[in-house]
């Protein structure tokens, strides 16, 4: 399968936003300095933002043409709470807490998609639910909770 040529211009960017996420990690319902990093970057892909969804959870709305189809892609953000054992320039910065788990590659790549996506033709609405608290702490139920699937409910969700 061929690479798509927008993606690959962009991975050298998106490497740096992983690493970023990576060195600031953020425990369930405490994910907020990487809230606020994915609705900025969000809103400068020209999505509609809404934060606080299930605590700390973030979801970007992008409407294109007239079509009531929806399509949802999901991605977690919270870290593990245990130390990082390792000494890449990178290495988390906040003691005891780490992404073990690749939830930071899994934002940084649900933004890279955003990204792209922002830039093509479609019709129908896309919805980009960034979960928190994946790690046990109920994060999709809290965002459920709070009325997810009503306020931005998909025909299909791939996560």
């Amino acid at each position: 399968m061929p690479l798509i040529p927008e993606i690959v211009a962009m991975q050298e960017a998106f490497i740096k936003l992983r690493q970023q996420i990576h060195q600031h990690p953020e425990l369930g319902f405490e994910e907020i300095e990487t809230s606020k990093l994915v609705a900025k970057k969000l809103k400068e892909f020209g999505y509609e933002v809404h934060t606080g969804v299930g605590k700390t959870g973030v979801v970007g709305v992008l409407k294109k043409g007239d079509s009531p189809r929806k399509i949802g892609l999901r991605a977690d953000m919270d870290a593990l709470p245990m130390p990082e054992d390792n000494d890449l320039p990178y290495k988390s910065q906040n003691a005891g807490k780490m992404h073990a788990c690749g939830h930071d590659g899994h934002s940084a790549s649900l933004l890279l998609a955003a990204k792209y996506l922002a830039n093509q033709e479609f019709k129908g609405t896309l919805h980009l639910y960034f979960q928190p608290a994946e790690e046990g702490l109920g994060g999709a139920r809290a965002m459920l909770e709070d009325g997810l699937l009503e306020k931005f409910g998909s025909d299909m969700i791939f996560g």
